[in-house]
């Protein structure tokens, strides 16, 4: 007992404060936090704060374990320069003057000998704060380095919404508690978005509420629906055309809704005449009936919510498929009513203006952007990738680890070892792109740092504050830029502003008010009346119609020109089959999706995450193993045109036969043979204007004999 009181004696003298702010990673939910804070010098539990609705007190288990992250004992805490082999892990300890003006000095002889072109700052959704995440654009604006186009995540799916409706925003989420059948499509929100389940269980428990899933596999949501249609990768919008065809044959179509708000309903109909159950059923794989009797719970049921993801979009199909999904709920009207419509993500209600963030002043239009997607052909010399310009030659890189993320990673791993290639990296922990660089640099965490978020999957803004000092040598973004940018002479005066400043500007540009007025709100609600959110005034084309009929060059949607098979996109909905089809050679389609405890490579370093998730695996139908000679726990080998990769065999009944599913994104190391699962993943340009295809790949797999495994 005395040795008990001798334990938690400290820990009874400890002061303990509940702080509030914004978990910062690349998901929908940006959770309303209540942290604790310990002697203001560490953290305790993270929880999700009761006092934001559409958190409502949940958080995701790897954040209420983010102590594990702040302060474990692999963080980066000083910068380090290369010493050994690009790859080889061997650093020694410099200073941050020495780093930074080792850094600038490279990024100038890139400038001088190339062109300011030669120098790409490469960044991602490590962070979702604006100041953090987009500070580094300002750098690329003003010294005219080569600008970034991001691909990698949102930019189907957001223009597949956008054709229908005009604009990025939907009905407020919240409303799936209230709905009578919440219809969760293309999404695992049990892993990637908790609060999504939230909001549907309580409509299931307090109004009888139905729940479907929508998927490729029968993952942890499925598991917890009433109703599972599970497709073929790629075939979504097969599936929907025929749940579309059955509404107007059977009368649940809505036709005076579609007459007062849509744009070609009886051009529609017509299309979809031929677009049977028979139809569908021959290319998702989703039996008739079950067609059928989907289709009538929606027709039947007004306070339909179609809560639609990012999972469904990552095919070379992608667009046309959430299209094709979004036009459900106009076809039956369901937007009239509380607790139905569609809800994607909220992107249009911010408004922020990040001209002084990101320099929108310096920018240069003429100045080439480069698709971050294909980052394996630029750093390879690929003349179409660098648009017939100049070798990229030095990179700043933060908030995203594209040796492991990056698809076609045969030439991602090419292109780093190049020796003429300088690359610093800014990050928490030594990544495998951290790895290959010249100079590594420590950054701080969330809550070190001052930063703005909004909520993609919600409706709330958010300041969330520095709470606590960083360890060692860590620092932000911010910081690092402002060191690179007095070094490299730049004039902007987003350089000269600290955090908070950067952000009390923006929200004032914004017409936000300022810092402290979002700071004394916590958490602001910017969701539209229920005539807006609904869009019962109009959508918000300029004929104010739902279009049914999508035109894919002119959707409202900043983007870098019209890529990829454009102009064979159908225009109604439709299946449109340019996904990467199973043939001969590959008789396998493989979808990467997002595993419980990780998120992309963020948590691969936390034990918890480690333990949960185990090695890396990969899913098969019984028969296809039993016809394989394949059992559970073999080591298989996955391979294609791109590479190959092998991992664990989970023989699995919940895909249909073809279709391989692994949940990723584990670390390349992590694989039998040292090649992770973006090995196989391609990035070629999806249309209409770009992204990543990594739900799409054919593949084809074999018992592996573990001891001939090269390793790279």
């Amino acid at each position: 007992m005395n040795q008990h009181a001798k334990i938690e004696a400290p820990a009874a003298r400890a002061k303990v404060d509940i702080r509030h702010s914004t978990c910062p990673h690349d998901c929908p939910s940006a959770c309303a936090l209540d942290i604790e804070v310990i002697d203001n010098a560490s953290i305790g539990r993270v929880r999700g704060s009761k006092l934001q609705s559409y958190t409502a007190g949940v958080v995701c288990a790897k954040v209420a374990r983010y102590a594990e992250r702040v302060h474990h004992p692999d963080r980066l805490t000083y910068p380090m320069f290369r010493v050994g082999p690009k790859g080889s892990g061997k650093f020694a300890r410099i200073s941050w003057d020495d780093a930074l003006d080792e850094i600038a000095g490279r990024f100038n002889a890139a400038e001088r000998e190339f062109g300011a072109e030669s120098v790409w700052p490469y960044y991602y959704a490590g962070t979702m704060g604006l100041v953090m995440r987009d500070g580094i654009n300002r750098l690329a604006h003003v010294k005219k380095y080569s600008r970034f186009y991001s691909t990698i995540c949102s930019t189907i799916a957001r223009v597949g919404f956008a054709a229908g409706t005009g604009k990025i925003a939907g009905v407020d989420p919240r409303e799936m508690g209230v709905s009578d059948f919440v219809v969760i499509w293309g999404t695992n929100p049990v892993h990637t978005q908790v609060n999504v389940m939230t909001h549907a269980m309580r409509a299931r428990k307090e109004r009888g509420a139905k729940i479907a899933a929508v998927d490729v596999y029968n993952n942890e949501t499925m598991k917890q629906a009433d109703i599972k249609i599970l497709l073929k990768p790629g075939t979504d919008g097969s599936f929907a055309c025929g749940v579309m065809h059955v509404l107007f044959r059977e009368g649940f179509a809505d036709r005076a809704y579609m007459d007062k708000y849509t744009d070609c309903p009886g051009e529609l109909e017509a299309h979809l005449k031929t677009r049977t159950p028979e139809w569908a059923s021959a290319i998702c794989g989703v039996p008739v009936e079950e067609i059928e009797a989907f289709a009538r719970l929606v027709g039947q049921t007004k306070r339909s919510y179609f809560r639609l993801g990012y999972g469904f979009t990552r095919s070379r199909n992608g667009a046309a498929q959430m299209h094709a999904a979004l036009c459900i709920p106009a076809v039956t009207g369901a937007w009239q009513h509380e607790g139905g419509g569609a809800f994607f993500n909220n992107l249009a209600l911010w408004k922020f203006d990040e001209s002084i963030i990101e320099g929108h002043d310096a920018i240069d239009s003429t100045t080439r952007r480069l698709d971050q997607s294909k980052i394996g052909r630029i750093l390879t010399g690929d003349p179409a990738a660098l648009h017939n310009g100049p070798p990229v030659k030095a990179m700043l890189i933060q908030n995203t680890n594209p040796m492991t993320v990056a698809p076609e990673q045969a030439l991602v791993r090419r292109g780093f070892a190049r020796k003429d290639l300088f690359v610093a990296v800014h990050e928490q922990f030594m990544t495998e792109t951290a790895q290959m660089a010249d100079i590594v640099l420590p950054a701080t965490m969330f809550i070190e740092h001052d930063d703005l978020y909004y909520g993609g999957g919600h409706q709330h803004i958010s300041v969330g504050a520095k709470l606590i000092e960083p360890p060692g040598e860590c620092r932000s973004n911010h910081e690092v830029l402002r060191g690179l940018g007095r070094r490299l002479k730049v004039d902007h005066p987003g350089f000269e502003m600290s955090p908070r400043e950067l952000i009390d500007a923006t929200l004032r540009k914004s017409g936000h008010g300022g810092i402290a007025e979002l700071e004394a709100d916590l958490w602001r609600d910017l969701q539209p009346d229920f005539r807006t959110s609904h869009y019962l005034d109009g959508f918000a084309h300029k004929d104010g119609k739902f279009h049914f009929k999508a035109d894919w060059t002119s959707v409202p949607l900043g983007n870098a020109g019209m890529m990829g098979a454009w102009d064979q996109m159908p225009s109604l909905p439709d299946h449109w089959a340019a996904i990467e089809e199973a043939d001969e050679a590959h008789p396998f389609r493989l979808a990467t999706s997002p595993s419980r405890s990780f998120l992309n490579t963020s948590f691969n370093e936390t034990p918890s995450s480690q333990a949960r998730e185990g090695a890396p695996s990969v899913m098969i139908h019984p028969d296809d193993a039993g016809r394989l000679g394949i059992a559970d726990g073999d080591a298989v080998t996955l391979g294609n045109l791109r590479g190959e990769t092998t991992l664990t065999a989970k023989v699995f009944e919940g895909v249909r036969r073809g279709v391989l599913i692994a949940e990723s994104v584990h670390p390349n190391k992590s694989h039998i043979g040292g090649r992770g699962i973006n090995m196989l993943t391609g990035a070629e340009a999806v249309a209409p204007v770009g992204g990543a295809a990594f739900h799409d790949n054919k593949v084809w797999v074999k018992k592996a004999d573990a001891d001939a495994i090269p390793t790279p």
